[in-house]
């Protein structure tokens, strides 16, 4: 986001957060992050992961002064006296001893907690100490990117490789428990700290995913994250070759890894189309994407737009005369989020492109990173962002062109059982078992939970085939393997229906 742009709409909206800068000493709660990895990468030192637009501490010094002038003898003396009187009636006056700090957290924590907005939070000093430590120093963890989601923990996306990719953790699956300990209404920051570690260390999660009758543990081996984002392949179609770039987040080596890869398969592979896919991608820094669409976008329309609190908006335009000489396509699915999404609306509405997949996420706002001057920041939602045509996919998404959903097998979920599942038994744990197994080769005959004598001669036959105790059960050593196999054979792109689709529509 241009610098221009920031300083005019930060005080355009002066007075909309005059309340959360009411006074100095109302500093001091731990916030809520949204969208934070939990394993960050240094490239997002001093910033928060998924947070688009540059961090206020960019700007220069000047323009950061003249904001921070503007909010001065805006707040009207009766609300500090308010403040004021409150914090010395509780103070001096409630029942029991209070200590100051933990009402001045209370009090900024209750504020932001009333824009009913879970991407602005606020996160005091030492919070903030703690996590640019964590960034600059642990690559560790279980890497997923989450978000608070009426108020609970969810699962924006798995990062590529890591263990929550590799023990099926999927977008939108809910976080109840870290090791026992219940995370209900905690800020999002706390549950992050729970389940962060060192690598090698073991994690167990209650998951509640949606559609399926009850919560489920997963237990992860914590492990350093790759820091890679950005993986290209060739494919062959009819004697023409597909180039496929696939994005897994926004960070600051994107765009020019991005263009690496580009360059090699335009100049190197002569490839006839390209394939960019950022499925499962939660997003990242704007100025990453945008750098990325220039490539795409010519300059007779923009690329987005940005809009502030006033509706003032302003529209970004790249230098491009002519587009690529080959068609593209924009692989998406629910795990595509915030800048994720401008890079397929855009590409959809200004550039005529086919977006391939399923629904995205819906994530159409942008945050700044205020220093509060003591060591605490609050990350703020000050804008959004807009479609090339004007249209706010916020809590909506991105619809694709031609919508395409993963074999069933995809969506399994685990199966966790105390006693083993057999004959005649009817539930939705064997309709998953059943999925999986067809999944692998071993076709039941049906998917509807029901445990027929078919059912029982494929589990067999797998456990056969996989050195298990031939039972014809299924048994907590089957279920688990059934997992497994089903996680590596999605691992290993097999039967990527949505990538197949999106290398057909480039040669159509």
């Amino acid at each position: 986001m241009n610098q221009d742009i920031e300083v005019k709409s930060l005080n355009l909206k002066k007075s909309y957060i005059i309340g959360l800068l009411v006074a100095a000493l109302l500093l001091g709660a731990v916030g809520s992050f949204v969208g934070v990895q939990l394993a960050q990468q240094t490239t997002e030192s001093n910033s928060t992961a998924s947070s688009e637009g540059q961090r206020f501490s960019d700007l220069p010094t000047e323009q950061q002064q003249e904001f921070l002038n503007s909010l001065q003898g805006s707040t009207d003396s009766e609300d500090l006296e308010k403040v004021s009187q409150a914090i010395d009636l509780i103070q001096n006056q409630y029942l029991e001893q209070v200590d100051k700090d933990q009402l001045l957290e209370g009090a900024i924590q209750g504020m932001l907690k009333t824009l009913e907005d879970p991407y602005s939070v606020y996160m005091d000093k030492e919070t903030v100490e703690e996590f640019n430590h964590q960034i600059e120093s642990s690559f560790e963890g279980i890497g997923a990117e989450v978000s608070m989601v009426e108020g609970k923990v969810t699962i924006v996306a798995p990062i590529k490789d890591s263990p929550a990719e590799k023990a099926g953790l999927k977008p939108n699956d809910q976080i109840l428990k870290v090791d026992d300990q219940s995370v209900e209404g905690y800020e999002l920051y706390e549950a992050v700290s729970l389940i962060r570690g060192e690598e090698g260390t073991k994690v167990t999660i209650e998951v509640e995913r949606p559609g399926v009758d009850e919560p489920f543990d997963v237990e992860l081996t914590r492990d350093d994250i790759p820091l890679e984002t950005v993986y290209s392949e060739i494919q062959e179609i009819d004697g023409q070759k597909a180039g496929i770039i696939e994005i897994t987040s926004f960070s600051e080596d994107t765009e020019s890894r991005f263009k690496e890869e580009l360059t090699r398969l335009e100049q190197e592979e002569n490839i006839d189309g390209l394939v960019i896919d950022v499925r499962g991608n939660p997003g990242g820094l704007l100025p990453s994407i945008q750098e990325i669409l220039k490539n795409f976008i010519t300059k007779d329309q923009p690329y987005m737009q940005i809009a502030d609190g006033d509706d003032q908006t302003s529209r970004y335009f790249s230098e491009l005369d002519q587009p690529k000489d080959y068609p593209i396509s924009v692989l998406i699915d629910e795990g595509s989020a915030s800048a994720s999404e401008i890079l397929a609306v855009s590409m959809k509405e200004a550039g005529g492109y086919d977006i391939v997949g399923t629904p995205s996420f819906g994530k159409g706002t942008v945050q700044q990173t205020i220093p509060m001057g003591d060591g605490s920041t609050i990350k703020l939602t000050m804008f959004k962002w807009l479609s090339p045509e004007g249209n706010w996919i916020h809590e909506e998404g991105v619809q694709p062109t031609h919508e395409v959903k993963q074999p069933d097998y995809f969506y399994a979920n685990p199966i966790q059982i105390e006693e083993p599942l057999t004959l005649n038994e009817n539930n939705d744990k064997i309709e998953n078992a059943q999925i999986m197994l067809k999944g692998l080769g071993y076709d039941a005959g049906r998917e509807d939970g029901y445990y027929d004598e078919q059912t029982e001669e494929v589990v067999s036959k797998f456990q056969q085939d996989n050195d298990l105790t031939v039972t014809g059960e299924i048994n907590t050593d089957t279920a688990e393997l059934l997992q497994t196999k089903i996680v590596e054979i999605i691992q290993a792109g097999e039967n990527d229906v949505q990538k197949q689709r999106a290398v057909e529509v480039l040669f159509e």
